[in-house]
């Protein structure tokens, strides 16, 4: 039976983390910067190396194909993000782009040809972090997003995904919509605790929780810290605090369901000054639908309830809407498949996050393969995960996509 180089695997996870190292053993290559390119060039010239031929689309997504004994069949793809948080680590994202380089060099190695053609993928700006919203280079691809759309997102300093694509590079001619496709798989770390709680190898995919993003802007009246009786204050900051809290609250109430408040910005940072305006984020997850909405109207109705009686005026707007996803059967089952035959310890598993395969899944059958991580940290430096997982997860993914190819 096939199998992946495990070594060589890691070694170009590990020469990949080199680009944007931090001091903690994490990786910093935020979407579109030159550190994002650097990681491109290098997934560029690997591809090249074995004969595949690269194509870059106009959201700047990379394709590197290796074509299959019948060229005019769909694609089987693999592949995942290259961009990191602003304290990323070495594996979110990398591993799924690289090992889907492995099993295409792995194929280069034994000279085994595939009756479809296959495709190793890196996507555009899936994390969020430099540009909201996630996941927005496949989701483009998919039409979940117009290209416009996606061209215009604007980082904070306000340079735009065009722009910066332009400058970096990597704006392609290739059109960004979706093409005939046999199927999509791709490899992540867990960034949870469960398979090394369970101590499992190999989690199999089934689906993707639903998630909301929303940003809340509360407007009350800037005002001195020391001369303003606290009954007549319209204190943003003290709504925003209460929302928070009241909104954790009844989150707890309803199982499986997440809240996280990343962001919290205020227009008057002074210690004398009562804040007048409050920006914050609200990421929101359910993997039932109808157990999100109802958690929607819920965070609607508490903001409506705590502004009016702290006399502040608000503004919510749901910025991102991920729909809860169920992935391909025959996919699902092809992972299973691939897992029970190289005897690994396995079992079925719902992501807690947002992965491109969602996007994906909407319009392509996909499957999706996890692997434990150290902890279930991610979204951190020190996020880690055992070489040996690393090697079982691309060996299942060889296997997934050979059943797929064939």
């Amino acid at each position: 039976m096939i199998e992946i180089n495990g070594t060589r695997l890691w070694k170009s996870l590990m020469e990949m983390a080199e680009i944007g190292a931090t001091d903690k053993g994490g990786s910093r290559r935020l979407a579109l910067t030159d550190l994002d390119r650097q990681g491109r060039d290098l997934f560029q010239s690997w591809c090249k190396e074995i004969g595949c031929s690269v194509s870059i689309d106009e959201m700047g997504n990379i394709f590197a194909r290796r074509e299959g004994r019948n060229p005019n069949l769909p694609p089987v793809q693999a592949g995942s993000h290259l961009d990191t948080q602003p304290t990323g680590g070495k594996f979110d994202g990398v591993y799924g782009v690289l090992g889907a380089l492995e099993v295409l060099r792995t194929l280069h190695d034994h000279n085994y040809s595939t009756e479809s053609p296959l495709e190793a993928i890196c996507w555009t700006n899936e994390e969020g972090a430099r540009f909201s919203p996630a996941m927005i280079g496949s989701g483009v691809w998919a039409g979940i997003f117009d290209l416009e759309f996606g061209h215009t997102r604007a980082d904070p300093e306000g340079m735009t995904i065009r722009e910066e694509l332009e400058r970096i590079g990597y704006l392609g001619a290739r059109p960004c919509r979706q093409t005939d496709v046999k199927a999509y798989y791709e490899i992540h770390i867990e960034q949870g605790p469960v398979l090394e709680a369970e101590s499992k190898t190999v989690g199999i995919v089934t689906g993707g929780q639903g998630c909301n993003w929303y940003h809340l802007r509360l407007h009350g009246m800037a005002s001195h810290a020391g001369t303003t009786p606290m009954a007549y204050r319209r204190d943003a900051l003290h709504g925003a605090a209460r929302i928070v809290s009241e909104l954790r609250e009844e989150v707890l109430q309803q199982e499986n369901a997440l809240v996280t408040v990343g962001t919290l910005n205020l227009q008057h940072d002074s210690i004398n000054t009562i804040p007048g305006e409050v920006f914050f984020t609200i990421d929101m997850r359910h993997p039932v639908p109808a157990v999100l909405s109802g958690l929607d109207q819920n965070l609607r109705n508490l903001v409506e309830k705590v502004c009016r009686e702290e006399k502040l005026e608000p503004e919510i707007n749901l910025i991102w809407e991920a729909p809860t996803v169920t992935f391909d059967q025959e996919c699902v089952g092809n992972v299973r498949d691939a897992a029970k035959s190289l005897g690994y310890s396995c079992q079925e598993i719902v992501s807690g996050a947002g992965h491109d395969a969602c996007q994906m899944s909407h319009v392509v059958p996909t499957g999706m393969i996890f692997i434990p991580c150290k902890d279930g940290v991610s979204h951190n430096e020190i996020e880690s995960a055992e070489p040996e997982h690393i090697t079982s997860g691309a060996n299942v993914l060889l296997h997934a996509m050979l059943k797929s190819a064939n």
